[in-house]
């Protein structure tokens, strides 16, 4: 992986995310690295490229 790839994620892999609780749509925050789900108010985080859609590592939103 190359350094440029590091910090973001595969477009096609975000196409076909869900978000684990709600099966519903995530919205890609680029500046803060993570998966927002606005139903689950949640934002996953995103750590050297991958998604952890774990809802334990998942931080609350408002």
């Amino acid at each position: 992986m190359n350094k440029e790839s590091a910090g973001s994620v595969d477009p096609k892999l975000l196409e076909i995310l869900v978000c684990p609780l709600t099966k519903g749509p995530l919205e890609y925050d680029a500046a803060r690295q993570e998966l927002i789900s606005r139903a689950a108010k949640l934002a996953y985080p995103i750590r050297d490229g991958i998604p952890i859609m774990l809802p334990e590592e998942a931080r609350r939103i408002d």
